[in-house]
This record gives C-alpha cells, sequence and structure tokens, in this order.
C-alpha cells in the first residue's frame, strides 16, 4: 500500500511540473527586457545581436525553444547561465546545499522555540506568562523576517558587534571540502573551527527567518495543546498523579503534534522561497542570492532552472510531509 501510494504521488508530480515548465519559460519571455541587450558590449553590429540570438536560440519562436530546451532538460542539460557562463545545474547545485543547511537550521531554531514556548503557555494558562507568550508571538509573527535581519545586523553586528554580517565562512579558514555542504562536513570531520566559524555566519541569517516561524509553531501547537488538554485521556493521566509537565509532555504533545507537523513542512517550504531577500541582506551564498542574480540580469535559463529546482523541492518536502503524517496518525492510512 505504501508503494502504491507513493507511486501516485509521483505520477501527480509529473503534470505540475510540467505546468511549471510550461509557464515560467512563457513567463519570462514575455516580460519586458532584453537578455541580448544586456550582453552587448559598447559598439555591437546587428551582426553581433543576431549571432549571439542564433548561440541561444532567442532567433526562434517560444513554441520551438520550448521544444528544444524540454528534449535537453528532460537528460538533465538545462542550458548554460548567460550572465555566468555556466553549467545551470552546475550553478544551481553548488549554492542549493548552502541554503538547505541555512532552512534546516532556521526550522530546528523555530520549532525549539514554538514548542517551549506552547509547552509552558499550556502549563501556564489563564496565568501571566500565557499572556505574555500571547503577546509576544503576536508582535513576532506580525515582523517580516527582513526586517528581522535588519534588526540583527544593527543590534549584533553593529551596536554590539559580537557576530559577522555577511558570507557562509571566514576566507581565511580556507575550507577544502569534498562537499558543499560545509557546516555538516565540518560537524563529520570534528573540525570545530571550522563548524564554529560558519555556524557563526549562519546565526543571524538563520534566527531572522525562524523568529516568524517559531511563533506560527507556538500559536497553532498552543491551540491543539488546549484542545487536548480536555479529554479524557489528559483527565486520567491527571488521576494517576502525573504531574503538570508530564501531563502536558508525555501525554498531550504527541496527540497535539500532528496539525504542527503539517504546518512545519508547509512553513519549510515557504524559508526556502524566503531565503530570497535574507540571503541577499546578509550576502549569503545561497540559491537565494543566485536567483536575485538571474532575475536582474534576465538570465533565463537560470530563472527556468531555479523555479523548477524550487518546485522539485516543494513536491518532494509535501511528499515526505504526507507520509510523516500518516506515521504519526496511522488510521489515516486507511483513508
Amino acid at each position: 500500500m505504501l508503494v502504491d501510494r507513493i507511486l501516485s504521488r509521483l505520477l501527480q508530480a509529473i503534470p505540475t511540473l510540467a505546468g511549471v515548465a510550461v509557464i515560467v519559460f512563457v513567463l519570462v519571455r514575455v516580460v519586458p527586457g532584453n537578455p541580448i541587450a544586456m550582453m552587448l558590449p559598447p559598439g555591437a553590429t546587428q551582426a553581433d545581436i543576431e549571432r549571439l540570438k542564433a548561440l541561444y536560440g532567442f532567433d526562434k519562436s517560444i513554441a520551438e525553444q520550448f521544444l528544444i530546451w524540454t528534449s535537453h532538460a528532460l537528460f538533465g542539460d538545462f542550458g548554460i547561465s548567460i550572465s555566468l557562463r555556466q553549467s545551470v545545474m552546475g550553478l544551481v547545485f553548488s549554492k542549493l546545499p548552502a541554503t538547505l543547511e541555512l532552512v534546516l537550521l532556521a526550522t530546528m531554531v523555530a520549532v525549539s522555540l514554538g514548542v517551549s514556548l506552547a509547552v509552558v503557555g499550556t502549563r501556564f494558562q489563564s496565568e501571566w506568562p500565557e499572556a505574555v507568550i500571547d503577546g509576544l508571538t503576536g508582535f513576532v509573527q506580525s515582523v517580516p523576517d527582513f526586517i528581522w535581519s535588519l534588526a540583527l545586523i544593527l543590534v549584533l553586528g553593529v551596536l554590539f558587534p559580537v557576530l559577522p554580517i555577511s558570507g557562509r565562512s571566514d576566507p581565511r579558514i580556507g575550507l577544502n571540502y569534498a562537499t558543499p555542504f560545509q557546516l555538516t562536513e565540518s560537524l563529520v570531520r570534528l573540525d570545530a573551527r571550522a563548524f564554529f566559524d560558519i555556524f557563526r555566519h549562519m546565526i543571524m541569517p538563520a534566527l531572522a527567518l525562524a523568529l516568524p516561524f517559531a511563533a506560527i509553531v507556538a500559536r497553532v501547537l498552543k491551540s491543539s495543546l488546549a484542545e487536548e488538554m480536555t479529554q479524557d485521556y489528559v483527565l486520567l493521566a491527571r488521576v494517576k498523579g502525573f504531574s503538570e509537565w508530564r501531563v502536558i509532555v508525555g501525554e498531550a504533545l504527541r496527540n497535539a503534534a500532528i496539525p504542527t507537523v503539517i504546518l512545519t513542512g508547509v512553513q519549510f517550504t515557504f524559508l526556502i522561497g524566503g531565503t530570497v531577500l535574507v540571503e541577499r541582506i546578509f550576502s549569503y551564498p545561497g540559491i537565494g542570492n543566485l536567483a536575485i542574480d538571474a532575475v536582474l540580469n534576465r538570465d533565463l535559463p537560470l530563472i527556468q532552472g531555479l523555479v523548477l529546482v524550487f518546485a522539485v523541492l516543494f513536491i518532494t518536502i509535501n511528499l515526505l510531509l504526507d507520509f510523516a503524517t500518516v506515521a504519526l496518525n496511522p488510521k489515516l492510512s486507511h483513508g
């Protein structure tokens, strides 16, 4: 049954990816702006223009361009970046690990903060700590991540310069790792100096992404916990003499976690998109920063490759989220 479910989801993903490819391919070609004009040096002739159009296939109709691009994309060739003159997939996969590590760190921080606030708020329900937590989460959620980025830079980078405000690592360390997953590889290698340097560079952008996310997690989980605390099994646990903390964490939290798991998966995909501005502000070398450069330079092959990678990530995360939800609530597998 699990295999059938996986196959069904994968089959549903095919038309989704095809639709994304068609829409993006057409849209980036009909919006104003000429990528060829941005590549031409001063004094370029009409012959130079025609040569570049032929080189990148812009001398053909959109339908012909799409068929040619698709025939190559099916074999993993998404073309050459116009602005960087490198393979699109090579560029994307060299930047993607940095973004994934940043988003995973932000997710761990957000879930840890959100769950802690929700549990404390539930424990002190109808008391002043709950009011403080509700007010705090409401304020934090209302401030977008790029504003948190600027605030963190001002406080931790300027007023109290304790953290670096740009880049992914100190170039003086001279990392020579086998993979672009620098934080993970430094941990595996037990390279403490490199690990803490990379981690210090990631703290502020991760916090900027995590704070609004943590507020959402806290509010949703606290609401679910409040509902679970009225159930019969909670009353039975109290009758057995369990402490209030044990009732919340040991009994109610697992059942209340299902909406939070779903929310976390959805927000994780939003975080990947949200890295665009945050990475730009912190000069963090991920796909968000790469996406802004691609749009500014009208780099059509790179834009198409990035959007498709985003689409694959979203579909994969939603697939994993579906299985995680079933694992937490096996009754759903019979639906």
